[in-house]
């Protein structure tokens, strides 16, 4: 299975989205701070999950989460 994640920092108020197999590893990946694109928000919660069977259909939905970010699509999925 793979997740489709969304985390967010208030410390930057900023949100990040990725795809992952092992979504707890990668969370902890985040806030140790061990990837660049996300080592200024420190810590980072997760705020929301989609899971998939295959790494196709989650690298696609992450790209499609990603094409409306900040939009009201993404709002609507934060606050369901």
């Amino acid at each position: 299975m793979y997740t489709v994640y969304i985390l967010y920092s208030k410390k930057i108020e900023k949100y990040y989205i990725g795809s992952t197999k092992d979504i707890h590893q990668r969370v902890i990946h985040h806030n140790a701070g061990l990837s660049r694109w996300t080592k200024q928000g420190i810590p980072w919660i997760l705020v929301y999950t989609e899971t998939y069977v295959t790494r196709g259909e989650a690298v696609k939905r992450e790209a499609k989460i990603k094409s409306y970010k900040g939009g009201n699509e993404f709002r609507k999925l934060l606050y369901r």
